[in-house]
């Protein structure tokens, strides 16, 4: 109870710090480093072990580094462990940045949006712009809040950074292309694997603010991707607007606008505080502060 209230005390207050201050900059720095191996490397066999390699590798250095904070005396295992724990998670931070595609300027929305999403957005719309950025923050709800969060709950703070290096390295290397293709095979199924209740966890917080619409969208849509479809259709059901990426899925509804950013943040705290005293709720229920 006191780490989780101090990190999402502290997430609050301060967000996101530089990139050199932040765990997460360097889980990419690791595994940046790890990869230059697989350019030697091209049988798909030898790039799925490489990559499975580099991911337990990873994997156990942050873990041993937790456990060697959680064997440290009373009040700093607590201090350390409050910051450590705000690391795996942010909430003010994926708020910021979908904030500032709240904008008129194609130009700056463009710039904006490319920062969160990895699909081309050069020659988009605006209203496919828009859709990105809400998409992003529906998507992110679970990999940034709801599964780090949901692992504390199960395995306490090393559950919550092997979820963070799990989802980072899926982030980094789990695409379906030439170079990553088999190097980043384990680490996306894994994260499929622990992504797939947290995300349908955030499903059902989403549709309580509008049940009826965000059921027939998840109906519909939440089955295109094993994961991210599900918290996604249901932020487009509860706004009523629609979600495209071209050539790989379009939910019906009006296109969104830039009143709609401002209405999916919204949207965003609401889930995101009603996440908040469910947990509270479970971490009391049980005794465990």
């Amino acid at each position: 109870m006191i780490v989780f209230l101090g990190a999402v005390l502290l997430d609050l207050l301060f967000g996101e710090p530089q990139n050199l201050l932040h765990p997460v900059y360097y889980i990419g720095r690791i595994g940046s480093f790890l990869d230059k191996a697989r350019e030697k490397v091209t049988n798909k066999v030898l790039l799925f072990v490489l990559g499975m390699s580099a991911l337990i590798v990873e994997a156990l250095l942050w873990l041993a580094l937790i456990l060697l904070v959680q064997r440290l005396t009373y009040p700093v295992r607590i201090v350390l462990s409050i910051i450590l724990f705000k690391f795996s998670f942010s909430i003010r931070g994926l708020y910021e940045h979908v904030h500032r595609c709240f904008t008129d300027d194609v130009e700056a929305l463009r710039k904006n949006v490319s920062l969160i999403v990895s699909r081309d957005v050069s020659k988009l719309d605006k209203w496919h712009l828009y859709s990105a950025a809400l998409e992003s923050l529906s998507e992110n709800l679970s990999d940034a809040i709801t599964g780090p969060w949901f692992y504390f709950i199960l395995l306490g703070l090393p559950g919550a950074w092997l979820y963070r290096v799990v989802n980072t390295y899926d982030a980094l290397f789990g695409y379906r292309n030439d170079r990553y293709e088999w190097f980043g095979k384990f680490a996306a199924r894994m994260d499929d694997a622990l992504n797939f209740i947290p995300s349908r966890i955030s499903c059902f917080f989403i549709l309580l603010f509008n049940p009826k619409r965000a059921l027939n969208y998840v109906r519909k849509y939440g089955p295109v991707k094993i994961n991210a479809t599900y918290p996604m259709s249901a932020f487009a059901g509860v706004l009523g607007v629609k979600f495209e990426k071209i050539g790989y899925y379009s939910f019906e509804g009006r296109e969104p606008t830039k009143e709609d950013i401002l209405k999916g943040l919204r949207l965003y705290k609401y889930v995101v505080l009603v996440m908040f005293f469910t947990m509270i709720a479970f971490l009391w229920r049980f005794k465990l502060w």
